[in-house]
């Protein structure tokens, strides 16, 4: 398979970011396209819709019951038949209408919310719980000596966060989303008050509320992060899963501008991976974001040193797609959802942290939904490279296009030494296996004409001769030996 030298980039309208009502603020897929502000107002606008329907039902149910009671005075017999229908019918309808304003927002919960004892089940070890009890300490000490500095408002916000955390000890058997929404509505209603009530300057509203949401999740953390009661855990392990199947894809098939053979764009490439996998040792919404933010500073420095030029928002998208499927981040959808539910809503909707959030919930949707069409490939070449069966070819040289950058003539000529290693190691083992046959056949050989020789020629074992003695030893013989020559002196 020949690379195409045309293909169709990932492309993002900016507008596609912003939220689907209109209101100029970034929104997010988990809200169905809606800001952090419209999906409570589209939230609040279905449960009153919701209320509405259930005081209809139960006028409803009323007209009924009168209307069998009445029915029932006729025909006694009929009334125990009568009524006990109507019981039936009235406990379906109830069942029915207990999760509409759920599976309004939510289209994948579980039926049902598990309590706080079976959430603290799977009990972390000592050492974690230590390691977490010094971290909540550090930041309760931190938290206090900021609030000093606000002198009679940090008073008032302390108690603000202490009743918090008590009435959120008290709703562990809420759902996840109900627990979201009563933070959600604890961060606007403090940011409210020191605004109006406490009249505290803008700038330093922002660094309160981020001090408030660091001591307030830090405490939290354990019980909203991959709840139980949540899919959470099953949709990590779909999208690590769906990552590890597309290892094959290459930054040429989505387009990623950027050249991995400069150092120091491998070197960018590489603290974009690591920041977006730090991401999940952090606590806090805010310091995930930062890791997010930080790795999309590090893309948009890789694509400038490479094109020599600002990098555009098309050329990011792309780039941040391959930087997950190359680190495959761990607990990424886990990370997403907690970031969505329990950050400060004002960095979401507005920002650096929340642009480059946005993005970051397209690339995944992207690799969840990603297909043939969207690689410029065949349907039959891409079934191929999901299930293994084989791997992109390399382009030959002389289908090279003039603007086709090193990188990609640099791939093709890995993959296709890979291919030669590959053909090699296959003749390498061929030849060991033959090696193998011969040596055991060469033995098995050498070992029966051994054993015909010896039964052919059997061995006789002789008695042992006796051994000559030697000159100077002392034995009797020796004394019949002559005497020895004595040297003669000739006269001259």
């Amino acid at each position: 398979m020949n690379l195409k030298s045309e293909r169709r980039g990932i492309h993002v309208d900016q507008s596609e970011l912003l939220c689907k009502k209109g209101c100029g603020y970034y929104g997010n897929p988990a809200w169905q396209g809606f800001c952090s502000k419209c999906w409570r107002e589209e939230y609040h606008k279905a449960r009153q819709k919701q209320i509405q329907e259930d005081w209809e039902l139960a006028e409803r149910l009323q007209r009924e019951e009168e209307e069998a009671y009445a029915s029932s005075q006729s025909t006694q017999g009929a009334q125990s038949l009568t009524f006990s229908k109507f019981e039936e019918k009235k406990t379906n309808e109830k069942t029915r209408k207990v999760t509409t304003v759920k599976k309004f927002f939510t289209a994948s919960s579980r039926a049902g919310a598990k309590k706080a004892e079976i959430q603290e089940a799977k009990a972390p070890s000592p050492s974690i719980n230590r390691q977490a009890s010094i971290e909540t300490d550090r930041v309760s000490k931190e938290f206090i000596e900021f609030l000093k500095t606000y002198h009679k408002p940090g008073q008032d916000i302390y108690k603000q966060c202490k009743l918090f955390l008590d009435t959120m000890n008290h709703k562990r058997d809420l759902s996840i989303e109900e627990q979201s929404e009563c933070a959600q509505d604890f961060y606007q209603n403090v940011a409210d008050k020191l605004q109006t009530r406490w009249k505290v300057p803008p700038e330093k509203v922002e660094k309160a509320m981020d001090q408030i949401e660091k001591y307030i999740m830090t405490r939290q953390y354990k019980y909203v992060f991959c709840p139980e009661t949540t899919d959470d855990e099953k949709k990590d392990l779909a999208v690590q899963k769906r990552i590890r199947a597309l290892h094959w894809v290459t930054p040429q098939m989505l387009c990623v501008p950027v050249n991995e053979e400069i150092p120091e764009v491998s070197d960018m490439v590489v603290k974009a991976i690591t920041d977006i996998i730090e991401m999940d040792s952090k606590r806090v919404p805010r310091d995930k974001l930062a890791c997010i933010t930080k790795c999309s500073k590090h893309i948009f420095n890789a694509i400038k040193i490479t094109k020599n030029e600002p990098a555009s928002a098309d050329d990011f998208l792309p780039t941040l797609i391959y930087i997950v499927l190359k680190g495959n981040p761990p607990r990424l959808q886990s990370n997403i959802q907690y970031i969505t539910r329990f950050c400060n809503p004002s960095r979401l909707m507005t920002g650096e942290d929340g642009y480059y959030f946005t993005n970051l919930c397209c690339a995944v949707a992207f690799i969840e939904k990603l297909d043939a069409q969207s690689l410029n490939l065949s349907q039959e070449d891409f079934d191929r490279f999901m299930t293994g069966q084989t791997s992109p070819k390399k382009q030959e040289s002389d289908s090279f296009s003039p603007d086709v950058c090193l990188g990609v003539k640099q791939m093709c000529k890995s993959l296709d030494l890979l291919s030669q290693l590959n053909e090699r190691q296959e003749r390498i083992v061929s030849e060991a296996k033959k090696l193998e046959k011969d040596l055991i056949d060469w033995t098995d050989g050498i070992t029966k004409e051994v054993e015909d020789i010896v039964e052919k020629y059997p061995l006789e074992i002789k008695p042992k001769s006796q051994a000559l003695a030697a000159i100077d030893s002392e034995n009797v013989e020796n004394d019949k030996l002559p005497p020895p020559l004595q040297p003669q002196v000739y006269a001259g």
